[in-house]
């Protein structure tokens, strides 16, 4: 693990349980905590401790990412909520992409997060810069294919702003903070964790934000909407862009994003009773 691409930012003044909130972020498949940092700092702004982890095989791991499995992810997180829910009043969790599968994921395991936000929600790979062979994808599972193919990563590094599409695409060849492809083994343990979230959905009774663009290059708002209509929750929003791509935290409307966490969070901060329902 490496401390420059984990991070982790705890206030320390605040001493008292019941004066402390904070939100554990899961970064997005093939990623790595880097491309939830901006995220984090500005939740770390607004009063929250921030916690982020690279997921096994992923970070620095990244050589070994064809070695693990589905259930290492989920036990993975499930390790990181154990060890810090209890020092915390206020608990939420927060992921884009795999990352936001992975949050609604532990909401089904744990009834006692006090919120989710679920950014770019990967149940589906049907964006609009899927290729048509991910039909031929049931039969590369079946063999070993799987161990030998990857899915290379789109041209638009998944941002539709031009400018930040550039700053990224040269940050990632210097530095060793993702990759630039979807091994098929990982495609595949994206897949099977969507599938049992989706089989699980109705054990969510916490409110859950989900955020996602109307033009996502990976994953469509199917997923989003799927989880939102198949939860217990009373209360749940959906908010979709009109002005971004898959990496919503970096795209045209981040700020509007981020702002909109901010506001949904705060709710359930100031006062555990109050309810909006809004209705897909």
């Amino acid at each position: 693990m490496t401390q420059s691409i984990d991070f982790e930012f705890i206030h320390t003044e605040i001493l008292e349980k019941q004066d402390k909130k904070a939100v554990l972020l899961f970064h997005g498949l093939t990623g790595s905590p880097f491309e939830m940092r901006k995220y984090g700092d500005f939740l770390f702004k607004n009063g929250y401790d921030v916690f982020c982890y690279s997921f096994p095989g992923h970070g620095d791991r990244i050589s070994e990412i064809e070695t693990v499995t589905w259930t290492d992810w989920c036990d993975f997180a499930q390790d990181k909520y154990n060890k810090l829910r209890s020092n915390y009043n206020q608990f939420f969790v927060s992921g884009l992409c795999l990352g936001a599968s992975m949050a609604v994921y532990l909401a089904e395991h744990n009834n006692d997060i006090t919120g989710v936000v679920a950014l770019s929600t990967t149940l589906f790979l049907d964006g609009f810069c899927i290729p048509w062979t991910i039909s031929l994808l049931p039969f590369a599972l079946s063999t070993i294919t799987k161990f030998y193919y990857t899915f290379p990563e789109d041209d638009c590094f998944g941002v539709k702003n031009e400018r930040t599409r550039k700053s990224l695409a040269k940050i990632t060849a210097k530095a060793d903070i993702g990759m630039d492809n979807y091994p098929l083994n990982c495609v595949e343990g994206l897949l099977k964790l969507s599938k049992n979230v989706r089989k699980n959905l109705k054990n969510v009774n916490c409110p859950v934000l989900c955020i996602h663009s109307k033009y996502d290059n990976l994953s469509s708002p199917k997923g989003a909407k799927v989880v939102l209509n198949g939860i217990s929750s009373e209360i749940k929003q959906y908010v979709e862009l009109n002005d971004s791509y898959h990496m919503v935290l970096y795209d045209n409307e981040k700020e509007f994003v981020m702002n909109t966490v901010k506001e949904f969070l705060s709710k359930f901060v100031a006062t555990a009773d109050e309810k909006e329902v809004v209705c897909i």
